[in-house]
This record gives C-alpha cells, sequence and structure tokens, in this order.
C-alpha cells in the first residue's frame, strides 16, 4: 500500500483481500442457488481436495439451514492417497451428504478399461465420469476447476455445456454477461458449473484461512519417503515405484494438489500452517498443476484433449 492509499483509508475499512473474497464467496453462493432453481439433478464432484473442499463449504452456505438439495461424486481412480479419501468419507458422513463413488478399479477388473503403460490413471476417469453421470441422470456437475490452474480451463465458462456425450466444444461455449447463466440444453446433455472459476489458489487458500476450513493433513509440511521423478517428488504406494535408479529419500513436504497418487507429486515445503501455505503460495511462479501434475506434461493440449473426451 502506497502512502497515499494509506491517506484515503477510512478507519473500519474491511482490507481489500477481505471485500475480495466476499465477492468470490457471493458469486459462488449465486452460482450454487442459480443452479438448484434450475436444474432437476445436479451434483458436486468431490475429491477430498482443497477446492472440492471449499465448494462443499460454500454449498452449505448457499443452503443453510436447510441440507444440500444435491449429493457428492467422486471418481476414484484406486491410486488416491488413503489419507484424502478418509477426508472425504469423514466429510460426507459429518454433513450427512449422499456420496456417489466411480471406480476405476472396477472398470479395470471386468475389462471395460486396460492399465495404461505409465501406470498413471488419471485419463481414466473419463469413462467412469460420463457413465456416473449418465446412470444418475445428472444434469448439472459442479466442479472445482478455476481458470488460473492451466489455460485450458482458463478458456472454460462458469457454465459449461456438455454433448449427450459428455464432450466438450469450446466452440459452443456461451456468453455470461452480467452474471446471467444459461443452463439450456437438450435430453442427454448436461452442464459442467465452476463456481471457483474466477478464484486464484491464494484466494482458495486466504478463504480456507478466514473460514477455517479443515482439509487432509497432506496439505500440510509433513515428513515423508519420495523419490524423484521427472523433477518432481513423488511416493510410493499401490501404484507402484520407485523404479531402478530412482533413490527413495526422506524430505519434508506437501502436496498442493492431490489426485491420482502415481502421477501427482509434492513440494520440498516448511509450510506447517494455513499462515505458512499463503506465504509460500504468494512468493509461487507456478500453478499447482504446473508444478506437481505429470499427466499435464504429456503433452502441450494434454488437458484440452482430455476435456474434449469429458474429462473436466
Amino acid at each position: 500500500m502506497t502512502a497515499i492509499d494509506a491517506e484515503v483509508e477510512l478507519p473500519g475499512d474491511a482490507p481489500p483481500q477481505a471485500d475480495n473474497l466476499d465477492a468470490l464467496e457471493s458469486e459462488a453462493i449465486h452460482i450454487f442457488r442459480e443452479v438448484a432453481g434450475e436444474f432437476d439433478r445436479p451434483v458436486i464432484l468431490f475429491s477430498g481436495g482443497k477446492d472440492s473442499t471449499v465448494l462443499v463449504h460454500l454449498a452449505l452456505k448457499a443452503f443453510r439451514p436447510a441440507p444440500v438439495p444435491f449429493p457428492l461424486l467422486h471418481v476414484d481412480t484406486g491410486h488416491n492417497f488413503p489419507e484424502v479419501l478418509a477426508f472425504r468419507d469423514e466429510i460426507a458422513s459429518k454433513h450427512d451428504l449422499r456420496l456417489v463413488v466411480a471406480s476405476v478399479q472396477d472398470y479395470l477388473d471386468d475389462g471395460r478399461l486396460q492399465e495404461r503403460p505409465d501406470g498413471t490413471r488419471n485419463p481414466l476417469q473419463t469413462t467412469p465420469l460420463l457413465d456416473a453421470i449418465g446412470d444418475n441422470r445428472f444434469d448439472a456437475v459442479f466442479g472445482g476447476g478455476r481458470r488460473d490452474e492451466e489455460r485450458a480451463r482458463a478458456k472454460e465458462r462458469i457454465f459449461s455445456l456438455r454433448n449427450a456425450f459428455g464432450q466438450w466444444d469450446p466452440r459452443r461455449q456461451r456468453p455470461e454477461l452480467w452474471n446471467l447463466y444459461n443452463g439450456r440444453h437438450r435430453p442427454g446433455e448436461h452442464v459442467r458449473v465452476f463456481p471457483l472459476s474466477n478464484w486464484t489458489e491464494l484466494d482458495i487458500w486466504r478463504y480456507i484461512q478466514r473460514e477455517k476450513i479443515e482439509l487432509p493433513d497432506i496439505y500440510y509440511a509433513h515428513r515423508r519417503e519420495v523419490y524423484q521423478r521427472d523433477g518432481m517428488w513423488l511416493t510410493s504406494g499401490p501404484w507402484g515405484g520407485p523404479r531402478e535408479g530412482e533413490v527413495p529419500a526422506l524430505k519434508t513436504v506437501r502436496y498442493r494438489t492431490v489426485g491420482d497418487g502415481s502421477c501427482t507429486g509434492a513440494v520440498e515445503s516448511e509450510a506447517y500452517t494455513v499462515d505458512d501455505v499463503i506465504a509460500e503460495v504468494a512468493a509461487s511462479r507456478l500453478t499447482e498443476r504446473g508444478a506437481t501434475r505429470a499427466d499435464d506434461r504429456i503433452s502441450e493440449a494434454a488437458m484440452e484433449d482430455r476435456k474434449r473426451e469429458g474429462y473436466f
């Protein structure tokens, strides 16, 4: 803040970041209520990660004291971190929310999908996701995607129309002027809804701090045995690793994002508290996906290719 800014600031004025969080919260709650009034069978994608946890918190605020009028959906790759799965189940139970789980492992077991040579299951989520949407007749699917995460997501509208095959076509994106959202869709189509579109990673953490939102412990610094691959610190698990020549080391790390353990890397960190994480994120020049998600490095258009197929 400059000396001039300080001179014109009135006593009792809220800090600018508080005003920004209030505006973002208000927009997200408005979107939740619009969807509840316009669609018949909405659902919230919920993995137990920070963004989807903020989504659930906002939904609870949007409809309180009434219950949230739609369920949660998680596509479980079978390679998720156990701490995150336990947190997912705890949140669903705590708030009496119905949890629908689509399992990639079930599709591998019965031959509908085949394991990839690289062992990564993130790209395998699309088919179980689309089947779960179709089988449950969900017509609006809330996701925690943000425009600052990745270039393909920066193209996304808040209401994103998907065709009868769940595919995304950027040419069918609709204008969203004056916070007016167009949810019209043909039978068999559905709309993906992104209430956090205008949030940044730093906004998410400041909101977590303000609202005292609980997260899985792996978002904070802890000691873990990791090994380096493609410039990222991965940890061993049911997904395998380390490979020959990859030497495990005990490091103090945390996760900026959570997902399939075979392609989600940790970062070395001393951020043990929310305040520490905010300071760390504020100084970072890389988004969490750019820094820690190997599946986004498959090609320049990896995310956009998956979105066109039906992924988030």
